[in-house]
């Protein structure tokens, strides 16, 4: 463990390094590989639903509430643990520890099976916390390490880094999964049916040993994401500062987090655009988080492929498309918004959410899938890095910045948790992630006019 100055590049480049070490969970379990695992679950046992604390729950809808539940947990302790670990010192012991949560659970989803789907359910469930919780440490390292005209050149290098990382590790786990031959899982058939010169019998059998080692390929990209989470955030760890102080935990200390956000709340009072646009925001982000964290279930169960190989590759190949227009997305709106503005180009951009939306609804064929996927990467770069900077822009004069953001977060969060919950709902009553998607819609459009209420208000000033 050593101590390097602030502003150090070797400091900078250490904490970069984090985003390399867990971007990988939000790639390979929360987007790609876990949603068709989970989807093949269900289809090895021919049921789309199943038993889960007394209730018959549909299998989306289940792991949609779950999450919802999950963001709500981190939305309510976020606050409570930056704060004891702003005042206490021990920020990299409690990043260590929800790193270290992350990375077990999912090691742990490799055990996953519907047998012991409670089992399953938590280490999905404590994975999601590992990852979220140990962001919000992460995050508020950022000033420690950095100075102000180095922080945004610094959290732009983390991203990257993370982005190189999580693609580099879906890449080989895609290879393990599409050719499990390659790595050595076996996908041989019965001597007996070999001999029995009937090729049909051959053919399926074969495809169901290829299926059968595609599956067990899965379960061991979920190690490969805890082992690579746990290895490389050593580099980060080694490096960050360790505690500096030891004070000890009172109850103000704990409260405090909670009250910096209801400081905020009063002083949006005072900046009535700022808090129209928050008002818009939180309407519209709901439906932005839910639509990317249910895309790929959506794609498993809804879209018709014609088997299971094209299923997997399908998916996954999706993702990467995604992963890849975001970033041209994200260039594409930031030189509109320099162009006629960001709330502007926010309307735009949420004008088309809604209308991949209601045609998402329908969406059957793979060729539709892959077009659609193609246009949400195109706006979810997009929407994101512009709702967080136009937030930025907004901000009154203020040397507690901080507090503005970690109220951002948390209303984030708390969207998050709305819009999965209501999506869940929706898909549970009707029985159809379609009739749940197309009501998302509803949102962007309120979004969209909400925005608009936003801009006649800056015109006016």
């Amino acid at each position: 463990m050593m101590n390097l100055e602030k502003g150090s590049k070797k400091l900078g480049n250490a904490w970069a390094f984090y985003d390399w070490a867990n971007s990988v969970y939000n790639l390979v379990i929360s987007s790609a590989i876990f949603p068709i695992y989970y989807g093949a679950l269900f289809k090895i046992k021919g049921i789309t639903s199943i038993q889960f604390l007394g209730y018959e729950v549909k299998s989306t809808a289940l792991i949609s509430f779950v999450t919802a539940f999950a963001f709500l947990i981190v939305a309510i302790m976020s606050p409570l643990l930056s704060g004891i670990a702003d005042f206490t010192g021990n920020k990299k012991r409690f990043m260590q520890f929800f790193c270290y949560l992350g990375a077990l659970s999912c090691i742990g989803l490799s055990f996953f099976t519907l047998d012991n789907l409670y089992f399953g359910i938590l280490c999905f469930f404590f994975g999601l916390i590992g990852f979220w919780g140990s962001l919000v440490f992460y995050n508020s390292y950022l000033p420690d390490i950095a100075y102000p005209e180095d922080q945004d050149k610094l959290s732009a290098k983390g991203y990257s880094l993370g982005y190189i990382g999580s693609v580099i590790l879906l890449l080989f786990n895609l290879a393990m999964v599409m050719k499990p031959e390659w790595f050595g899982f076996d996908l041989s058939i019965p001597e007996i049916l070999m001999h029995s010169g009937n090729p049909l019998e051959i053919e399926t059998a074969l495809e169901s040993a290829k299926n059968a080692a595609s599956f067990r390929a899965m379960q061991y990209s979920f190690i490969s994401v805890g082992i690579w989470w746990v290895i490389f955030s050593q580099y980060t760890f080694y490096y960050l500062p360790k505690n500096t102080v030891n004070n000890k935990v009172t109850k103000n200390v704990i409260l405090n987090g909670y009250k910096e956000l209801k400081k905020v709340w009063h002083q949006l009072e005072e900046n009535i655009v700022l808090k129209k646009y928050l008002n818009s925001f939180f309407v519209y982000s709901m439906a932005v988080q839910t639509v990317m964290l249910v895309a790929t279930y959506f794609g498993e169960q809804e879209i018709l492929w014609e088997s299971d190989s094209q299923r997997t590759s399908g998916l996954i190949i999706s993702i990467l498309v995604i992963q890849l227009v975001a970033v041209v997305g994200a260039i594409l709106t930031s030189k509109l918004s320099e162009k006629i503005g960001n709330i502007k180009t926010l309307i735009i951009i949420n004008s088309i959410w809604a209308v991949i939306c209601i045609c998402a609804f329908f969406v059957t064929l793979p060729i539709h899938f892959y077009i659609t996927a193609g246009f949400v990467g195109l706006v979810m770069g997009g929407i994101q890095s512009l709702s967080r900077s136009t937030y930025s822009k907004l901000l009154p004069q203020t040397n507690d910045s901080t507090s503005f953001f970690s109220f951002y977060d948390v209303a984030e969060k708390i969207g998050i948790v709305i819009g999965m919950g209501i999506f869940a709902s929706i898909d549970q009553i009707s029985g159809s992630m379609r009739n749940a998607i197309v009501f998302l819609a509803v949102f962007f459009i309120i979004g969209v006019f909400l925005l608009v209420n936003v801009q006649k208000t800056i015109n006016k000033i």
